[in-house]
């Protein structure tokens, strides 16, 4: 039993967990978007379901060139996070602050992602996945991007907008 319980069968389980994520954040983001005040915030949402629709091609590409059909396993992390973002577009609807609170939802979500990412970069190199590791690096720079691009639209207009 224990044999069974190695690297690549932890590698499978959480490419499968984030399989399950990205389909859940490709759900939640266009609502993120329509949501969002600032034109700003809601183009950069936008643009990232487009960027997400790729990633979860690049997921099934990583899936096939490691012999797998894809698939994913509930993310009860996933869940909780866009659960928040949910409550937060609720409780701030129509004020000032909700495109601050949308930033954050959306960058718990990146820091989710990016942490996801980076295990599963590291196993995938550990393991050989030259083709996996591949596809994976390329989506973990386009998170961080987008973490850094939220970051930067918090700073220079959302923040002080709500203030």
């Amino acid at each position: 039993m224990a044999d069974d319980k190695n690297l690549r069968a932890l590698f499978l389980h959480q490419l499968k967990d984030t399989y399950f994520a990205e389909n859940a954040i490709l759900k939640a983001l266009p609502k993120m978007a329509k949501a969002a005040r600032s034109e700003e915030l809601r183009g950069a949402l936008s643009v990232h379901v487009e960027e997400t629709r790729e990633q979860v091609k690049r997921l099934d590409q990583v899936f096939r060139s490691v012999g797998e059909k894809p698939e994913g396993v509930t993310c009860q992390a996933i869940q909780g996070i866009i659960a928040e973002g949910e409550e937060v577009m609720q409780e701030f609807s129509g004020s000032e602050a909700l495109d601050a609170g949308l930033i954050a939802a959306a960058q718990a979500v990146e820091h989710y992602e990016i942490t996801r990412y980076g295990t599963l970069l590291a196993w995938a190199k550990q393991l050989g996945l030259g083709e996996a590791e591949g596809l994976i690096k390329e989506t973990l720079v386009e998170e961080e991007n987008t973490d850094e691009l939220l970051s930067e639209l918090a700073e220079e207009a959302v923040n002080p907008a709500a203030a």
